[in-house]
């Protein structure tokens, strides 16, 4: 793979309560100025769920034998998962960058066979403490990313904004985790950074103790890491990890509700992996 002359960072911007993502355009805005290049990933669970409240079809989520959480994701899902996060997330996250004068462009995973997964057709859940096999699911894992039409759009001077689903190897809709996107979308453009922006200041060894906050975990003590991540957060440091290992410089797990996020994750505010 051919080396850019400028680094890129890619961004993944949580879709959990209380991440700014006004603050985060800002600060977009501010780094294409001075000739970055970023790609975005972003959440939206916080929508998908008030949306499918809002229509009578909540949202469920289920437990891994392994303890990872996740949305179980039938066909009916999958079509509120697109109306919030591709339709009404990305298109207004691109509304804010266009408005600060970002030439963002908004896509899916599925656009241009951006993302492609494997899909998980059968997942296996803990429930009540019992192991259950559940079928129709329309969750992947990412196995292969388009980088050639990332590169394109940043060369052309786009700043690609990009929604969390794939594209299965028959050419259906998945829906996939945006953390563990951002970290496949991170190693196959060589990032030299991937920050993960969600609604705490980082790793914490006893949550919700912020004064417990992890500063720095080197690579080889990422699996004693995931024992202290809670909930979502194993998924954060699982992509961490996929990114390191595929060949990313540095990992940021930062605040994304403080002002100026991404500079201050930058300048070394959160947990940084490396």
């Amino acid at each position: 793979m051919t080396k850019h002359n400028t680094a890129i960072t890619v961004v993944k911007l949580g879709g959990t309560e209380g991440v700014d993502f006004s603050a985060i355009c800002v600060d977009i805005a501010k780094m294409i100025a001075e000739r970055q290049k970023l790609v975005l990933v972003h959440g939206g669970s916080a929508e998908a769920n008030a949306l499918g409240e809002a229509i009578g079809k909540p949202p469920r989520f289920v437990t891994s034998p392994s303890g990872y959480t996740s949305r179980y994701t039938n066909r009916e899902t999958l079509e509120v998962f697109a109306m919030a996060v591709n339709g009404k997330v990305n298109t207004f996250l691109v509304e804010q960058l266009q408005m600060l004068g970002v030439n963002a462009l908004g896509l899916s995973g599925v656009d241009g066979g951006l993302l492609k997964a494997k899909r998980k057709s059968a997942i296996r859940i803990i429930e009540n403490g019992k192991k259950k096999i559940l079928r129709d699911d329309y969750t992947g894992k990412i196995e292969e990313v388009n980088v050639s039409l990332l590169q394109t759009l940043l060369d052309a001077g786009y700043t690609p904004v990009i929604a969390p689903m794939a594209m299965s190897e028959k050419g259906e809709a998945l829906n996939v985790d945006a953390d563990r996107a951002a970290a496949e979308v991170a190693a196959a453009l060589d990032a030299d950074t991937l920050l993960l922006l969600t609604a705490v200041p980082g790793l914490m060894r006893d949550f919700p103790d912020e004064s417990t906050l992890i500063k720095e975990i080197p690579i080889a003590g990422l699996e004693k890491a995931i024992e202290y991540a809670q909930g979502r957060m194993k998924k954060k440091v699982l992509g961490a990890q996929e990114a390191l290992n595929g060949g990313v410089g540095q990992v940021i797990i930062a605040d994304g509700r403080v002002e100026s996020p991404i500079s201050n994750a930058l300048d070394g505010n959160g947990t940084v992996i490396k």
